[in-house]
């Protein structure tokens, strides 16, 4: 597994790389020197299990903001600067965990050996944040003016020798695209090229269904190649929302535990009860559950018993009613109107009888 050999770095107590393990991370969309919604944002994403939560640091309100942010913050925070090396240094006085550099940019070495400074005072990893949006255009104009895994492996090796030069390895990279192909190309390049640990992710990938068809499509292959050590989901919409697939996409390949598994099946004909509200509301249940309990939801006796009965709970349709299995034993019938009140019963009886 590639990922178990990259070089380990810690954000705050936090292992990056050099492990079997992908941590969880997103990014507040607040304003980040609004810290009541900030720090409101910030508690709503611990509660999901985000593990590293980036901060997008626009001005110097912001980056003095991470002062009191810190205070509030279960898990570790990263500052995002793009433009101005000064916010970084104002962000790293102010407790920043971690700083995310953009090279396309911030370029001029002396402003980034300032950085690099107080980050080796204060024991602070940096990652090079690489975006094919925004390469650094004479990178860009050598490789025809497209955006290519070459033009970005390029501009990462520009900065990690900056970086290196200044006897400074607590680095990590990230190499985001729009592209699923690109994506996929450049971390394989990546990852046998750098020891550092990889940050996973598919930038600007829209709206929750079109990011969650991207990301699992480009990062699942990644991370079945023993590719990352960090991910983020970009998803247009709540951070949280990122949160959630994130953890079912590593629960797919392994990768995650503590997290619920509905199993459903897509319906048809031959349904005979009203099985879609439940699927839905048994869903949003489970999203709140931080638990190994897999739960089936299945509609009529093709496949709906052995799937039920394989699950840890499950419920197979009938006519109007539901059967209801725990491990593999039938318990009873469930009348329609009672099916999604009995199986969170049924649910919440399961995780305190196996201590989950």
């Amino acid at each position: 597994m590639k990922r178990t050999e990259t070089r380990s770095i810690y954000v705050k107590d936090l292992q990056i790389g050099g492990q079997n393990k992908v941590v969880i991370q997103s990014m507040t969309n607040t304003k980040t020197k609004d810290i009541e919604a900030t720090v409101a944002q910030i508690k709503a994403l611990e509660g999901f299990g985000c593990e590293l939560i980036r901060l997008a640091i626009l001005d110097e309100e912001d980056a003095y903001a991470i002062k009191e942010l810190v205070k509030e913050s279960k898990v570790p925070l990263v500052a995002d600067i793009h433009f101005n090396y000064k916010l970084a240094l104002i962000a790293i006085e102010s407790g920043i965990h971690k700083i995310r550099l953009n090279p396309g940019n911030i370029k001029n070495k002396d402003h980034i050996a300032l950085v690099v400074k107080a980050c080796k005072e204060k024991h602070i990893p940096i990652r090079i944040g690489i975006n094919s949006g925004s390469l650094e255009k004479d990178i860009l104009a050598k490789y025809g003016g497209i955006p290519c895994a070459e033009a970005m492996i390029e501009s990462a090796w520009e900065h990690v020798n900056i970086l290196t030069s200044l006897d400074f390895h607590e680095i990590a990279l990230s190499f985001k695209s729009s592209d699923v192909r690109l994506t996929i190309d450049v971390y394989e390049k990546a990852s046998k090229i750098f020891p550092y640990p990889l940050h996973l992710g598919v930038t600007e990938a829209g709206t929750l269904l079109s990011s969650s068809i991207k990301s699992s499509a480009a990062l699942g292959i990644l991370l079945h190649q023993g590719i990352g050590d960090t991910i983020r989901i970009s998803i247009s919409d709540d951070p949280v929302e990122e949160i959630k697939v994130a953890k079912q996409l590593l629960k797919a390949f392994g990768l995650y535990k503590n997290v619920a598994d509905l199993v459903a099946c897509p319906t048809c004909g031959r349904l005979q009860y009203d099985m879609l509200p439940i699927v839905n509301e048994i869903e949003a249940y489970l999203n709140n559950i931080q638990k190994d309990i897999t739960v089936a939801v299945m509609g009529c006796p093709v496949n709906g018993p052995q799937e039920a009965s394989r699950a840890d709970l499950g419920v197979a349709g009938g006519y109007k009613e539901a059967l209801l299995f725990k491990k593999g034993q039938f318990v009873r019938s469930i009348p329609q109107a009672s099916i999604v009140e009995e199986l969170k019963m049924e649910i919440e009886k399961y995780i305190i009888e196996n201590k989950l």
